[in-house]
């Protein structure tokens, strides 16, 4: 089997002879991503900043940063105030011309599962457009205002999914960080009332064009896990799955989602033990990836954010190696 036939059998339980994998060589890496390119209409400010960088993104967010690596934070909103919000206007990150190059890119990759990114769903955008401490007042104060953003980045990106259909993807991703180390940022309740039908609206879109939903969030979102299998999330890419609970995942969960994660990076991982390491990557694989599919293993981008050295996690690259192959 090809790696897209491994990786789109471990979405859809068809029993793939390993694990789905995106690991360094020379490990498997079953995927390939692509996005769209940067506008050449967009001219950000330039910044001088005595510590760290400053610089704007194609939203009108102002970021900063206090190291070289670090993705940053929004420092300022695009909106800062709401009579700005008519004026408003999200860039154009479905115009065809931005999408020649993942075009190319998917046409020639005829091994790989091809992801196409997308910035967000709604929260994700909208947390950065107004600046995450205040949008989450904007939730109860500003509840229509809210609702008009929305709408505005829920065209957005239901546009950027029908363009990833159009150039050959085979599914889409997004990050969109939900969780703080024990609850969700809102109530269970307000999750469902104000962002569950956009979901719905934008997984069912995707899904209409044979695309897989994929979603990355940080922290602890078990209470919504299955809301996000009812509206069509395929797949839960989560760096922390200790902090939701491998056993339990696997008990409630196992064989309707499938899970892409690296071994705990907050936990496990930090312990620097490689018998610790090793059974772990082992257990994910056992207890989530067990039903005829349903388990990726990655390796988390940032050693230098983990302060750890490369051969920690060299550890679990080869334990997933050694456990992911089935029947050999």
């Amino acid at each position: 089997m090809t790696s897209r036939e491994i990786f789109s059998g471990t979405l859809e339980f068809k029993n793939p002879p390993r694990i789905g994998m995106t690991l360094p060589e020379p490990y498997p890496n079953d995927v390939i991503s692509a996005g769209p390119s940067e506008d050449p209409q967009f001219k950000p400010p330039t910044f001088e900043c005595e510590v760290g960088r400053q610089w704007m993104d194609e939203w009108g967010v102002v970021w900063r940063s206090l190291t070289d690596y670090d993705k940053g934070e929004v420092h300022r909103g695009a909106i800062e105030d709401w009579s700005r919000l008519d004026d408003y206007r999200v860039p154009d990150l479905a115009r065809a011309d931005r999408y020649e190059q993942a075009r190319k890119v998917f046409a020639e990759e005829t091994e790989r599962y091809r992801i196409g990114g997308l910035p967000g769903f709604v929260f994700n955008i909208a947390r950065k457009i107004r600046r995450l401490d205040v949008y989450l007042c904007d939730l109860l104060a500003e509840p229509e205002r809210v609702a008009r953003l929305h709408a505005m980045i829920r065209e957005t990106i239901g546009e950027m999914i029908d363009r990833y259909a159009e150039i050959g993807a085979d599914g889409v991703m997004f990050c969109e960080d939900w969780g703080t180390q024990d609850r969700l940022m809102v109530s269970p309740a307000m999750w469902r009332e104000l962002f569950k039908p956009d979901f719905r609206l934008l997984c069912d879109r995707a899904h209409r064009q044979g695309l897989h939903v994929l979603m990355h969030s940080c922290g602890y979102i078990y209470d919504i896990i299955p809301d996000l299998i009812e509206v069509g999330i395929n797949c839960l890419q989560v760096d922390q799955p200790t902090l939701l609970g491998i056993d339990r995942l696997g008990e409630h969960f196992g064989g309707k989602v499938s899970f892409w994660c690296p071994v705990d990076i907050q936990k496990t991982l930090q312990t620097r033990d490689p018998v610790k390491i090793e059974a772990e990557a082992k257990h994910l694989i056992e207890r989530l990836g067990s039903f005829g599919g349903g388990f990726i293993a990655t390796r988390y981008g940032g050693d230098e954010a983990l302060g750890l050295d490369p051969s920690v996690q060299d550890v679990a690259d080869r334990a997933f190696d050694r456990y992911g192959r089935f029947g050999g």
